[in-house]
């Protein structure tokens, strides 16, 4: 299995959410089914039913978490010494040529990306363009609205 690049606020995260998934979700669906199965027929218990349902989202998750975390490369932005250039954790500010409007990203895993926050996954079209550039270099990003361009104004590694 290939590794997952993944930063160390994003591991934490991940096994936060495990943690959370076999010390709290588990045991309660865990009860929720003894429950439902103590109120007689199974073959007409909604109860039941929806338990087992939820039973077998959080096995998954369970499964599908642990094995994000076993593959994870687990990378500290702030030991990262990569010249200025744009790499995976740099968080990048950006000026957009057409409007002027200043934009910061910081670049990191699938599961972390949140664009609202900030937060770009690495494999985006425009954490894509940004990859090696460094401050006053122009990335171009082909966007839903037509061709955009931005300059790179600072990238750091926080």
């Amino acid at each position: 299995m290939a590794t997952i690049p993944i930063t160390k606020r994003g591991a934490e995260k991940l096994k936060a959410e495990l943690h959370r998934l076999k010390t709290i979700e588990r045991p309660s669906v865990i009860q929720a089914i003894a429950e439902a199965r103590a109120q007689g027929d199974l073959s007409e218990n909604a109860e039941y039913e929806a338990a087992k349902d939820r039973q077998g989202f959080i096995e998954g998750r369970i499964l599908e978490v642990e094995g994000k975390l076993s593959a994870a490369q687990i990378i500290d932005p702030t030991a990262v010494d990569a010249g200025g250039r744009v790499v995976f954790g740099a968080t990048v500010e950006l000026e957009d040529e057409n409007t002027g409007d200043s934009v910061t990203y910081q670049i990191v895993g699938e599961d972390e990306a949140d664009l609202k926050e900030g937060l770009i996954n690495i494999s985006s079209p425009i954490a894509r363009a940004l990859i090696g550039k460094e401050e006053g270099d122009t990335a171009e990003v082909q966007a839903p609205g037509g061709l955009r361009r931005y300059e790179v104004v600072a990238v750091r590694y926080l």
